[in-house]
């Protein structure tokens, strides 16, 4: 079978302004399930206690945060676990910050803020940890480049890049999806399949890496199509 092609130059519709508000809070919703159900949430969780300081507290920055369950992921964790840890859940779209700040109510842990990944409008070193998850592939050529350089730049001690793998089960499962849990809502029925030909090999994202400069990235393959590329600063 000949690998699927990548797409560029396409936008999703959750980027878009203007959006229905009802409909766009109900694909962010559809997009955490997938995290949750899917592994997605699973397998950054995986990656991050190795690179978080040994003592409290411990700082985390989430780029593109969505509707900011994997800070909310993160803060649970860290609950669990006894450890203290303060996320700063960031992202572009008004809209979709309001449903961040709204879900993210009931967790003091967790800031929710504008920024453009292309220009964190934080000092060197900002953070513990940098991650941005299942946001890359919304961004095209040298903006991936300038993303992963942002992420390694506000990190003190390493970054955690999330995305999907593209391959045609990923896109058929998707296309499935669409058809039927997916089928009522026209933004998750349009960019759930868009997102996974946008998506990534793990050759691709540690190209991206190097052409970072990103230093020790490595890029592992989690259940189910699911990629964390990890790059350790010390």
């Amino acid at each position: 079978m000949t690998r699927l092609t990548r797409i560029e130059h396409a936008r999703e519709l959750m980027d878009e302004p203007g959006q229905d508000p009802e409909l766009l809070e109900a694909s962010l919703d559809d997009v955490a399930a997938v995290n949750r159900w899917l592994g997605g949430t699973r397998a950054l969780l995986r990656h991050l206690p190795a690179l978080l300081p040994p003592t409290d507290p411990a700082t985390v920055l989430d780029v593109g945060t969505g509707s900011a369950d994997l800070p909310r992921a993160i803060v649970r964790f860290a609950r669990r676990k006894g450890r203290e840890i303060h996320v700063t859940a960031t992202g572009l779209h008004p809209a979709t910050l309001q449903v961040a700040r709204r879900r993210s109510a009931d967790y003091p842990e967790i800031r929710v803020e504008r920024a453009d990944a292309l220009r964190l409008p934080y000092p060197d070193g900002a953070f513990d940890v940098a991650l941005l998850s299942m946001t890359l592939h919304h961004l095209e050529g040298e903006d991936q480049v300038r993303a992963l350089r942002e992420l390694h730049r506000v990190a003190r001690r390493g970054a955690i890049v999330g995305e999907l793998e593209r391959s045609w089960p990923a896109w058929l499962g998707a296309r499935i999806l669409a058809a039927t849990i997916w089928r009522t809502n026209p933004i998750t029925r349009h960019d759930g399949p868009l997102s996974v030909r946008r998506a990534f090999t793990p050759a691709e994202l540690l190209d991206l890496a190097h052409e970072a400069d990103l230093p020790n990235a490595r890029a592992y393959r989690h259940p189910v199509f699911r990629l964390v590329l990890v790059s350790r600063h010390r």
